[in-house]
């Protein structure tokens, strides 16, 4: 996705504040790390869980 080897401190990270929280994790992530979106601005988030289960949402920022 990044055309390179991701450096430490680009993919944000909540395991060592939260813990394990399962699929909700990508929420809580996005919701603290996605203030640098502009208006218009396009974002996925896509979460894992047991069994197999997966559920992905493309947002858009309004304003």
């Amino acid at each position: 996705m990044l055309g390179r080897d991701p450096v430490p401190g680009e993919s944000p990270v909540i395991l060592d504040e939260y813990a394990n929280t399962s699929s909700a994790g990508s929420i809580i992530a996005f919701h603290k790390y996605s203030d640098d979106l502009k208006p218009g601005d396009l974002g996925v988030i896509c979460s894992f869980g047991a069994g197999y289960s997966a559920g992905t949402v493309i947002v858009r920022k309004l304003h």
